[in-house]
This record gives C-alpha cells, structure tokens and sequence, in this order.
C-alpha cells in the first residue's frame, strides 16, 4: 500500500491498482485539487476543501469513482467501507481495510469527540487525523483521540507546521523526518505503537 498527501485532509491510497480519494477539496478551495484518477472518492464532509468529489475522474475512459459522501456501509471492488457520523450531521469518519491493514480517516472531527465511536471504528492501523484546530481538533486533543483509538501509525493533516510541532510534542514523539509517501505492508505493522508518520503535500 503507498500513502500520498496532497494537503488539507486530502490522500491517496493506492493498492495494487486500486486507488482511493479521500476529500479532494473542490475548485472553490483554496487547496488545489490533486490530478489522478481514482476508483473510490470519499467526501467526510460538504465544504469546499472536502467536497470535490467532481474533479477526480474514474480511470476508466469516461467513467467515474464511486463516490461516498455520508455515513452508512459502502463496498466496492471487495473493499468494506464504514462512514461513522460525528459532529451532529457535520462530519463523516471513514474505516476501511486494505491489504489487511485497518484505516481510519476522521475528515473534518472537531473538538467534541465521543469516545463511544471508538466501538463503531474499530481496530485502527493507519489513523488520518486533523490537528490545526480551529473548527478542527487542536494538537492536544487529536494526540488524546490518537492514543484512545491505540493507532499504530498516526498521519497528521490539516495543519501549519507550529501545530505539527505541539502535536508531536503532544505525542511524545522525537524528531519525525517528512517523507514524500508511506509504503507499508501488514508485516510492517507489527512493531509500532503510535509512530507519527509526516507526509509531504504534493
């Protein structure tokens, strides 16, 4: 599996030659809108910079991603999709396992996290988590929600790099190197308990 990040709470996910979208920010966002195509897209939540579902073609000539924008049980291509409501009917959080690795993506999560939808999401390999606070969670409360779902690698997103310096104090962490990708297999997995792994937008 390799994990790229294209800004806002915007990635990649590609495995095999399956490829996921997840919130794509629309041509009214200031955040560009990423260029690949893809056969999964989904949107956590209807704002301009997740919500852009319409600009990532399907790689079949002419055709379109299937697109999920809202909770319920989606599967596609032996993919198993969760979307979880949060933050009243404002947000979406998305699991899905892929190539055996459990992913969990809380979109647009805000300071108001119950702890109960821990129970609806399951195990968690690879957690996406917004840490830029604001509307979103801020560098304390994301740290305190990464280590109540026990992520084995946290990926921060929606941030300014003062945030991603708390966050990773937060955390516990040392230094943490950006990296352009994450590639990982299951067998990875088995050694880290909460890594903070940076991406690089591109």
């Amino acid at each position: 599996m390799v994990i790229t990040y294209y800004g806002a709470s915007c990635f990649k996910v590609q495995s095999g030659e399956t490829v996921i979208a997840f919130n794509p920010p629309s041509k009214e966002s200031n955040f560009k809108s990423p260029r690949f195509a893809a056969d999964i897209v989904l949107v956590s939540s209807n704002n301009k910079d997740y919500n852009g579902g319409e600009n990532i073609p399907g790689k079949s000539d002419g055709g379109k991603p299937f697109l999920a924008d809202g909770k319920g049980e989606y599967e596609v291509g032996g993919i198993y999709i969760k979307g979880t409501g949060s933050n009243g009917l404002n947000n979406t959080i998305y699991s899905l396992t892929v190539e055996d690795i459990s992913i969990c993506h809380l979109g647009a999560m805000s300071t108001e996290f119950d702890p109960k939808i821990k129970e609806d999401i399951g195990e968690v390999d690879i957690l996406f988590a917004p840490i830029g606070g604001g509307d979103l969670m801020d560098p304390q409360k994301a740290a305190s929600v990464a280590a109540h779902l026990e992520a084995k690698v946290v990926i921060p997103m929606h941030y300014e790099e003062a945030q991603l310096r708390q966050f990773i104090k937060e955390f516990g962490s040392g230094e943490v190197v950006p990296s352009d990708k994450l590639t990982i297999k299951r067998k990875d997995l088995a050694e880290k308990k909460g890594e903070i792994v940076v991406l690089r937008s591109n």
